[in-house]
């Protein structure tokens, strides 16, 4: 295992892939570098001294400037580094890349729906229309456990705390996420729970869902019913029969989409998982599939990468409505737009919001970007699209999977138990990690600085991902776990 890294020739900082020690002699190519402190696993060190206010260059890009004078060797990070962004920015289109070429097919063991789509689940779920009858979804799912046999596989309730009391936009937004959950394929049967009197009710919630299965969707107003547990019952009971008819069978991997997330991430995580997460977002879309990256705050800093490898003009224009739109959002809460990394994120290494979004973006691979994708809006292209949701871990992957993605990749070097509403696929940053937390993390692309080179782990990862859309149980699924959240954006009355 290599003790270092410098990322990318540009670059005047290397990072730790182990802590180092005060005094180590480190031969980055021609230049020797003695440690001048000791430096944790995932912070940077200096490769050359450094007067104040100078460029620190990773990944071949500022990810900020010095605060003070720093010596060849000493540790660099948020007490001697500073952001150097600045608030709403003027973009010019700069097309560069291509797209990814073709290549041959894959295929995975799904489930065909009536409507065109396919699910890598076929479960039974229960949406609340408003929080309020959240207690009545979760006991019907345990009540109904019993109807996960055959081919459906899971009982799950999404509880929320909204659905009423919200206004404008924000109150829209949640009805459209609550439809495009009730439509998403990976449920073979959905119960809709409403109260009665929410401003979300089910009459405003079928507005939003467009045309639908009336056997795979069923509606529950619990002020109507004598009994809402009975009732539930028996309608859970007529959607396990109907769903029980769905058989797993060969389906091109064309139609896979998968969402791309980083949570507590560390200093290897643009290293090893995020770039391991791109390669395997261009091995997807070469077999014609799509995915889909978000938390549009954490592309501060790293947002013109993306748009110049927009596929057009208007693409392009998308983008940079999507960052600045999301900096004013900030700005709207009078929120500071660069308040960020989080603490843990600092502890593994990151310094400012530039290393951390030129890490995150790794995630996104080579491909053109084919798609803008507004929240809670569904995905219509096949390749890379850009979704606007905010960082927050649960939101933004229920935000995935609401513009319909069956799976979620999410990277991490801390490490999180947490679900979504599709399969959440864990990706450890470091091995030891991996090790410490086998009940969390699926998958290790520590590797990648160990023994295994990219295109091997991209490889072993694309399988994985095949496997899992094939009904392999992620460790979030194993433990049971169902989790969602609504980006609240409004005033509550």
């Amino acid at each position: 295992m290599q003790d270092f890294i410098k990322i990318n020739p540009k670059d005047n900082v290397a990072v730790a892939l182990k802590p180092l020690t005060k005094g180590t002699p480190c031969q980055v190519g021609d230049n020797t570098v003695i440690l001048g402190e000791d430096i944790p696993q995932g912070h940077k060190f200096a490769l050359c001294d450094m007067e104040p206010g100078q460029d620190v260059i990773k990944y071949g890009f500022r990810i900020g400037n010095t605060r003070e004078a720093v010596q060849k060797g000493g540790w660099l990070h948020v007490h001697n580094i500073k952001t150097a962004l600045g608030d709403l920015l003027t973009y010019s289109y700069h097309p560069t890349g291509e797209d990814v070429p073709p290549t041959e097919p894959a295929y995975f063991m799904g489930f065909q729906r009536p409507d065109g789509k396919v699910g890598v689940r076929n479960e039974l779920w229960i949406i609340p229309t408003v929080g309020c009858v959240n207690s009545i979804a979760t006991a019907l799912a345990k009540a109904a456990s019993h109807l996960a046999t055959g081919t459906v596989e899971e009982v799950a309730a999404f509880p929320h705390p909204y659905g009423c009391s919200q206004m404008g936009d924000d109150q829209e937004n949640t009805r459209q996420i609550l439809a495009n959950l009730i439509n998403h394929p990976n449920a073979g049967g959905v119960l809709v729970l409403g109260l009665g009197c929410e401003n979300s009710n089910i009459e405003e919630i079928k507005k939003h869902m467009g045309d639908y299965d009336k056997n795979r969707v069923r509606f529950l107003v619990c002020q109507e019913s004598e009994d809402e547990m009975a009732d539930g019952l028996a309608l859970l009971s007529e959607l396990a029969e109907y769903a029980g008819k769905f058989k797993r069978q060969p389906v091109d991997a064309a139609n896979l989409i998968v969402g791309m997330k980083c949570g507590g991430s560390d200093g290897l995580s643009g290293i090893t998982a995020n770039p391991t997460v791109g390669a395997f977002s261009d091995i997807l879309i070469s077999k014609g599939g799509t995915t889909i990256l978000t938390e549009v705050p954490e592309m501060f800093g790293a947002e013109t990468l993306l748009m110049d490898r927009c596929a057009n003009e208007e693409l392009f224009h998308k983008t940079v409505d999507l960052i600045n739109d999301f900096k004013n959002y900030f700005t709207s809460h009078n929120q500071t737009i660069y308040e960020n990394p989080s603490p843990g994120n600092k502890k593994g290494g990151i310094s400012t919001l530039e290393d951390k979004s030129l890490g995150c973006t790794q995630k996104s691979g080579s491909a053109l970007v084919k798609g803008v994708l507004s929240y809670g809006e569904s995905v219509q292209t096949k390749g890379l699209n850009l979704l606007s949701a905010p960082g927050n871990d649960l939101v933004a992957s229920t935000a995935l999977a609401a513009s319909g993605a069956h799976i979620v990749l999410f990277t991490t070097g801390r490490g999180t138990p947490f679900a979504s509403p599709v399969p959440t696929v864990k990706i450890s940053s470091n091995s030891a990690l991996c090790n410490k937390k086998t009940n969390w993390i699926d998958f290790n692309a520590g590797k990648l600085v160990e023994d295994t080179p990219m295109e091997e782990l991209a490889a072993e990862l694309f399988a994985f991902v095949l496997e899992v859309a094939s009904g392999r149980k992620v460790k979030a699924e194993e433990a049971g776990f169902h989790d969602m959240a609504i980006f609240k954006q409004g005033v509550t009355l």
